[in-house]
C-alpha cells in the first residue's frame, strides 16, 4: 500500500504504551509487499477509553485491530464472538471485523511456541514456570499444555484481581490437557525456588523490565539461575531486558519477545487479509539481533 485511498482499510493496534511497537513497520510492510490496500496504525488506549475505542472502530469500519496491555483481558467483554482458543485463554490479541461483527481470537500462544522452535527449544514432557496472569500469560501456558508440557507453574500475586480467574483456569487447562497447571504467589519464594530447578524453561510473561522501567526485573534472586535453565521473555523493547542479561550471566540460554511478536503478527495478517504475510522478508528486515 503506498497512497491512502478512500477504499483503504483499516487494522490497528490498541494498547498503552504502544508508540515502541514494531508492529506498524512489520504490518505495513506486509501490506506494501503483497500490494495490499490496507494501513496499520498505533493508538493509545487503555482499559478505561476501550471501550470508547472499541464502539467508535466498529462504527468506522475498522477490518481488525491488536490488542497489547493492558488490555487482552478486558476486550473479551466487547466482542461479540471468541474463538476456540480465544474461550480456553480468556484473552484476545486479535480482533476481525466481519461485516460489523466483531470476533476475538488469540494468537499469542502460536506465537511464543513459533518463538521458541526458532530459538531451538521443545517444551514436550518439560516443567515451565511462567510469570504472570495477564493476556499472554495465558495464551503461553495454554499452548504449552496443548504442546505437550508436562507441567506449567503460574507465578503471581494473590493480590492480583485474576488470581481466581487464573485459578480456574489452572483447574480447566489441567482437566483438558493433562499438563498439570498449578497457580502459586510470587512471594512464596520456596515454591518459585523449586519450580525454577525444576523447569526447561523460565517465561516472563509481564511487562516488568519494558521500556521504560529497563532496570526492573521479575526475578530478584539471580541464585535461581543456572546453565540448563532456558529463559525467556515476551518483552522486546529492549532486545535484552535485565532478566535476560542476568540469566546469560549466569549461564543460562535466552531470547526475548521479537519473535513471538512477528509470529502472532503473521496469524493476525492472515486472520484480516486472508494472505500469508511474507515472514521471512519482514523477519530480516525488522527482527534481525541488534
Amino acid at each position: 500500500m503506498s497512497t491512502i485511498t478512500g477504499h483503504t482499510g483499516l487494522t490497528a493496534l490498541l494498547g498503552s504504551p504502544v508508540a515502541h511497537s514494531i508492529s506498524p513497520l512489520m504490518h505495513n510492510e506486509a501490506f506494501r509487499l503483497l500490494e495490499l490496500d490496507y494501513v496499520y496504525l498505533c493508538f493509545d488506549v487503555n482499559e478505561e477509553t476501550l471501550p470508547a475505542a472499541v464502539a467508535g472502530l466498529r462504527t468506522c469500519g475498522i477490518r481488525g485491530f491488536n490488542l497489547t496491555m493492558p488490555n487482552k483481558n478486558k476486550i473479551v467483554e466487547l466482542l461479540d464472538e471468541l474463538s476456540p482458543e480465544a474461550q480456553l485463554i480468556g484473552a484476545v490479541n486479535t480482533v476481525l471485523n466481519d461485516n460489523g461483527k466483531l470476533i476475538g481470537y488469540n494468537t499469542d500462544g502460536y506465537g511464543f511456541m513459533q518463538s521458541v522452535r526458532d530459538a531451538g527449544h521443545d517444551v514436550t514432557n518439560k516443567n515451565i514456570t511462567v510469570m504472570g496472569v495477564g493476556g499472554a500469560s495465558m495464551a503461553i501456558c495454554a499452548q504449552s499444555a496443548l504442546d505437550g508440557a508436562s507441567s506449567v507453574h503460574i507465578f503471581a500475586r494473590r493480590t492480583s484481581r485474576y488470581w481466581n480467574r487464573t485459578q480456574k483456569f489452572a483447574e480447566n487447562l489441567t482437566a483438558k490437557t493433562g499438563c498439570q497447571v498449578c497457580l502459586f504467589d510470587n512471594d512464596d519464594h520456596t515454591a518459585l525456588k523449586d519450580s525454577i530447578a525444576q523447569s526447561y524453561l523460565l517465561i516472563n510473561a509481564t511487562s516488568v523490565g519494558m521500556v521504560p522501567d529497563i532496570d526492573d526485573t521479575i526475578i530478584k534472586d539471580t541464585s535461581l539461575f543456572r546453565p540448563g535453565l532456558v529463559v525467556a521473555d515476551v518483552v522486546y523493547e529492549p532486545q535484552e531486558t535485565r532478566l535476560l542479561r542476568e540469566a546469560k550471566a549466569a549461564g543460562c540460554q535466552t531470547f526475548n519477545g521479537m519473535y513471538m511478536l512477528l509470529h502472532q503478527g503473521a496469524k493476525a495478517f492472515k486472520i484480516w487479509t486472508g494472505q500469508d504475510m511474507p515472514v521471512s522478508i519482514i523477519k530480516e528486515k525488522y527482527f534481525s539481533v541488534k
